[in-house]
């Protein structure tokens, strides 16, 4: 398992997706999100906006994720 380092208060989905790598662009984030292959925490998330907070776990075909806060 891999760590982010949060350094504010969240950071949204598909940012985050484009960020680590997972996603090539933001519209195949934006892709990935709607189609169900992301995982907020063990359940499925939709909201291509949604605000990633510390501790919270992103799963993604092999990659997996935790959120930790850099504050």
């Amino acid at each position: 398992m891999e760590e982010f380092i949060l350094k504010s208060e969240f950071i949204e989905l598909n940012k985050l997706l484009k960020l680590l790598g997972i996603a090539e662009t933001g519209g195949h984030a934006n892709t990935m999100i709607t189609e169900g292959e992301v995982l907020l925490n063990n359940i499925a998330e939709f909201q291509k906006r949604k605000k990633i907070r510390e501790n919270d776990i992103i799963k993604v075909g092999h990659f997996v994720v935790k959120i930790v806060s850099g504050e």
